[in-house]
């Protein structure tokens, strides 16, 4: 870590336990087969709302609980689900309630750590927002204490359990594109909304708002509604876009590959459109080296996200192999097949006369001409593998937690998948700002050299 990342990891550990040591340890109601499970929100903004939306979608939770630090929030929540949701902009009262099975954790990136420890300890299982910390030094705590308290945490990369997925891992564990040797994949967006220029309402006040509580271990500041409503802006908070869109493209290339992370990773690109303030990229391309392992040739990755793209936002992965080239896109998954050339050519036309002749002979005797017919002509074999109607990835990957939760079961993307999704995804920023290449074991999901 740089000095100023250990001295914040320092800052972050000294406030946690000090939050900690206020929370008591609570034993969680045993969930039941026949009712429903009851889930505290902690971050009523725009994703948790969707995470709390797709739990309650699979019909076996309820929502109980509700924490934020902005009261127009919390006055939401009661409209929403009714007057009976308890609120507050503590999220300990959240955690010391007995009847909270699990907590979705929806707030800035720099809380998503601490929260998710504090409620494990509560006995709370956790479904906790990508990327699952904002530090590279708080992984490691956090994977602690799910095995410490062998409570389910599931991590929010929906796409570790999409069928679409699921069915491109297939293909290349078959071999349909021979041996895959490059990936690359973008997340493009050209909206004011993709580039996280969300709504600040009215009431954005000090009065409405608990300043301090949204800091946390962040750099003390004065009150800046911005900051809270546009935090994926700032350094101080987030995680830019690497801890909001390549995560999610390591998570899914991980998903279908197997692979647990590089061993190389750098990163550039600069803050080209967006100058409102912000102190992130909005443009960055990451290079990756990938090793060979028992589940994959060695690859090289390059992931992109550009928030300046003028073309239409998009997300895709193209999987580049000898025989082919898988690409994924949010709705399907589409194979073109091409077999390796049985005939290379030749480029002989600077060779002498009585040269050229000796080399078409023999080369004539390993491949013989091919005469020309319409019936030789094929179309390129093409396959395409569309998600059923109606399906949704979001709603299937809470489909996934509500289960783990009930039958106690393990999930996929558990704190380990989650860090080796985020570790290399916030070495980038370290990359980026620093200007040097990271080294990065990931088995031992630490910094190498």
């Amino acid at each position: 870590m740089t000095h100023a990342s250990r001295r914040r990891f320092l800052q972050s550990s000294a406030a946690g336990a000090a939050l900690s040591a206020a929370l008591p340890a609570q034993v969680q109601r045993p969930p039941s087969a026949n009712d429903k499970l009851q889930v505290a929100l902690i971050g009523c903004g725009g994703m948790g709302h969707a995470d709390l939306q797709s739990s309650l979608a699979t019909g076996q939770v309820e929502v109980v609980a509700a924490a934020d630090v902005y009261q127009g929030r919390l006055d939401a929540m009661k409209e929403k689900y009714g007057q009976q949701v308890v609120t507050s902009r503590d999220y300990r009262e959240v955690l010391a309630r007995p009847d909270v099975d699990f907590v979705i954790v929806g707030t800035p990136d720099h809380w998503h750590q601490r929260i998710s420890i504090d409620a494990m300890n509560a006995g709370k299982d956790v479904y906790v927002e990508k990327p699952m910390v904002q530090q590279i030094g708080e992984g490691k705590a956090l994977i602690e204490a799910q095995q410490r308290t062998k409570r389910i945490l599931q991590v929010g990369s929906q796409r570790v359990s999409s069928v679409v997925y699921a069915k491109a891992g297939e293909l290349v564990r078959a071999g349909s594109i021979g041996k895959f040797n490059m990936i690359e994949a973008w997340w493009d967006r050209n909206s004011a909304l993709g580039a996280w220029q969300y709504s600040i309402p009215h009431d954005a006040t000090p009065e409405n708002i608990d300043w301090d509580r949204f800091l946390g271990s962040a750099p003390k500041r004065p009150f800046e509604a911005m900051r809270l409503f546009r935090w994926r802006n700032y350094r101080d908070y987030g995680t830019g876009v690497t801890g909001d869109l390549f995560v999610h493209l390591f998570s899914g290339m991980h998903a279908i590959t197997g692979a647990v992370g590089p061993t190389r990773i750098y990163a550039t690109g600069g803050l080209r459109y967006w100058k409102d303030g912000r102190d992130v990229p909005d443009i960055m391309v990451g290079l990756f080296d990938y090793p060979e392992t028992k589940n994959h040739p060695a690859f090289n990755l390059i992931l992109r996200v550009n928030f300046v793209d003028g073309s239409g936002g998009s997300h895709t992965f193209r999987f580049i192999g000898d025989e082919g080239v898988l690409t994924v896109n949010p709705g399907d998954v589409t194979l073109a097949r091409q077999p390796k050339e049985t005939e290379p050519g030749h480029t002989i036309g600077t060779f002498a006369q009585a040269t050229q002749e000796k080399f078409l002979a023999e080369y004539r005797k390993q491949y013989p001409p091919q005469r020309v017919t319409a019936d030789a002509m094929r179309p390129k074999q093409m396959e395409r593998y569309p998600q059923p109607p109606g399906y949704s990835d979001h709603r299937h990957h809470h489909e996934i937690f509500v289960n783990a939760v009930r039958t106690r079961t393990p999930v996929v993307e558990d704190a380990v998948f989650g860090f080796r999704a985020a570790g290399p995804a916030l070495l980038c920023n370290q990359s980026y700002f620093d200007k040097k290449i990271i080294n990065w074991d990931p088995v031992k999901m630490e910094i190498a050299g």
